[in-house]
């Protein structure tokens, strides 16, 4: 869908039947941590790379650098690119609320990049959007930021021309429950207020409201709102507000005060991105990437740190969310154990059959990995065992860091190390032997 949008938008033509994505080795056969994405054929493109990257504080899913040269934080991409496979039809502050201070933030950075909500949805669009979905798109809408992914209604999704428009759309929607403040606008001469709870778990964390009061407050001031914006009704006192939070870097930017509270100077980080070399990430986005790319097989479940849950694939090709509780009644009545362990990756080797389930930790934390196979038993009888019943479960550890070689202990199954030297388990599943061996085939 991206290489799509840059053809079209570049206006030119492209082939891409079948993707794939290549980890590119060195001489000494060790990843440079790089992708290159075959595939795609563009006149104006000679080759695409992958880089892993980390934000430094809100942050968006793509950059997307059309140049020679490999990108610095200071260069501005052409794209930046939020992606969520949810719908409000799942999940209406998730679909788009929770997503909107991502916009807010990199404007900061990259004003003049072009700002895409990308919905790579795998469930069917909710036929009749939300109110809440249609409120927040068309604030996206006034922000400049494009949509892509979704169908829709041209007479429905339309930007706001002037803020006591608004207001007005705010005030007819449907209030939220009781007990709960509502985000409601009021327009006095010297300012407007805006309530909206910020609080959640004891501190400034309520991200579906920090993305609806940031994207708001950022869209009066482009239609030309100068005076004060005042958050009410928040939640927090002044022990919550610190410096280093998100929320707090944009309200001092778009100059938004909370009412009650003196909020603190904060500036933006310097650069808005810096080249991930210590997630753990690393080592599980690397072997999902090599079992889809060279055998057979492929992933049912992925949940890489600090990356968008996927759904499950049930063996009849549906898609569904995981549960959080085996027994919520049971958990709200106390049972801690009704919580489901979730892993960061589920592999299915169709040849050996068996379902790999996989747990991805940083190096020095190997050993709290190995405890943590032991926290699946829930999982696998909700899914596994009912979609995937002729599988045989199989739990390991994939790791990264260190500059080990060698790996002693039987429960981990691979290690991609700081140099890039890939090391397989003196028990690594079969499938991590087929892939690494198809790999290395590949670059001699």
């Amino acid at each position: 869908m991206i290489f799509s949008y840059f053809a079209k938008d570049q206006n030119c033509g492209f082939f891409g039947d079948t993707i794939r994505i290549i980890p590119l080795l060195d001489a000494n056969k060790c990843f440079d941590f790089t992708y290159q994405v075959i595939g795609f054929t563009c006149a104006k493109v000679n080759k695409i790379f992958i880089k892993t990257v980390s934000g430094t504080s809100s942050f968006t899913d793509f950059l997307i650098y059309y140049q020679d040269n490999q990108p610095k934080p200071q260069d501005e991409p052409v794209y930046a690119i939020e992606e969520t496979k949810t719908d409000d039809k799942e999940s209406r502050n998730t679909g788009v609320y929770q997503r909107c201070s991502k916009f807010v933030f990199i404007n900061y950075f990259y004003p003049n990049c072009k700002k895409v909500m990308l919905y790579a949805l795998q469930v069917g669009q909710k036929e009749e959007p939300t109110e809440t979905y249609i409120f927040g798109t068309r604030l996206l809408l006034t922000l400049g930021v494009e949509i892509l992914g979704k169908q829709l209604d041209k007479n429905i999704f339309v930007p706001f021309s002037t803020i006591d428009e608004i207001i007005e759309a705010k005030s007819l929607m449907r209030r939220a429950p009781k007990g709960n403040a509502p985000i409601l606008l009021t327009k006095f001469d010297e300012k407007i207020q805006i309530s909206g709870r910020l609080y959640k778990s004891g501190s400034l964390s309520h991200d579906p409201n920090i993305g609806a009061l940031s994207i708001i407050a950022a869209v009066l001031r482009r239609l030309g709102w100068e005076k004060e914006i005042e958050i009410t009704q928040h939640g927090l006192s002044q022990s919550h507000v610190g410096s280093r939070n998100k929320f707090i870097q944009i309200a001092n930017q778009i100059g938004i005060s909370l009412q009650g509270l003196t909020l603190p100077k904060a500036s933006l980080p310097k650069d808005y991105w810096h080249y991930d070399l210590q997630g753990e990430k690393l080592g599980t986005i690397f072997i999902h990437l090599v079992v889809e790319n060279f055998t057979e097989s492929y992933s049912i479940f992925e949940n890489h740190a600090g990356c968008e849950k996927g759904y499950f694939h049930t063996s009849d090709g549906k898609h569904i969310p995981l549960a959080k509780y085996a027994d919520r009644e049971a958990y709200k009545l106390g049972d801690k154990d009704q919580i489901v362990s979730i892993p960061d990756l589920v592999l299915l080797d169709i040849k050996e059959t068996e379902a790999i389930t996989i747990e991805g930790k940083k190096y020095q934390n190997k050993h709290q990995g190995i405890i943590e196979l032991n926290n699946y038993d829930s999982f696998d009888a909700m899914y596994l065992k009912k979609y995937y019943s002729k599988f045989h479960i199989v739990r390991t550890v994939v790791l990264y860091g260190s500059t080990e070689e060698q790996i002693a202990e039987v429960e981990v199954g691979f290690l991609l190390n700081a140099n890039g030297k890939l090391v397989l388990g003196i028990k690594a599943p079969k499938l991590f032997r087929r892939a690494i061996n198809n790999l290395l085939d590949y670059w001699k």
